[in-house]
């Protein structure tokens, strides 16, 4: 059994998201919320929202959320704006701001 949940366009760099993400995968549901409580970058709120609402997407299909583990976690780039900021001798230089989706898949351990 596998639910899956997906937050896009969340205004971080995948890369920032991947950090966090790379520590949750392969952890049990109530263990990953604890690392994602505990981390202190900004971006595991809404990985932690992501993850509740995998869970939840489970609970809806008679799964108990202990029997649960986080399966795949991925954090995919999404559209980037770009901006500009004024440079000396009236030249420009771009800014990229990043987007990122992130998805969140939870299954059942099969020998449990």
């Amino acid at each position: 059994m596998e639910a899956r949940a997906q937050a896009r366009y969340v205004r971080v760099s995948p890369r920032k998201a991947r950090l966090v993400i790379d520590m949750i995968r392969g952890k049990d549901v109530v263990r990953a919320r604890e690392i994602l409580r505990f981390s202190e970058r900004n971006i595991s709120e809404v990985i932690e929202k992501c993850l509740n609402s995998a869970v939840a997407n489970a609970e809806r299909d008679g799964v108990k959320a202990e029997s649960l583990f986080v399966k795949t976690t991925y954090a995919d780039e999404g559209p980037t704006m770009k901006r500009f900021r004024p440079r000396a001798k009236g030249s420009a230089s771009r800014i990229r701001k990043r987007t990122s989706h992130i998805t969140v898949i939870v299954a059942t351990r099969e020998g449990a």
